[in-house]
């Protein structure tokens, strides 16, 4: 009968020794994986939000002078 207790004590100590490696190595891939992520997006060249709000304003504008040039080439073209 012991021996029954003692193989049962073994193989458990053995599940939960398996686990803590496995919940290990997963914390240590989460912990790589969060390092390249910062790293890339530290690397990335991306706007603030200001930045993007004033060029998209710029575009408008310059959206909306080219429409009134092609107006007046059409009008001039019209009378030539």
């Amino acid at each position: 009968m012991q021996t029954e207790n003692r193989f049962f004590d073994d193989f458990s100590k053995f599940v939960n020794g398996a686990a803590g490696t496995l919940a290990g190595a997963g914390r240590e891939a989460e912990g790589q994986f969060r390092e390249k992520f910062k790293s890339w997006i530290g690397g990335a060249d991306f706007v603030s939000r200001d930045e993007f709000e004033a060029v998209k304003a710029m575009a408008a504008t310059a959206r909306e002078e080219a429409e009134l040039l092609k107006a007046r080439i059409a009008a001039l073209e019209a009378k030539g």
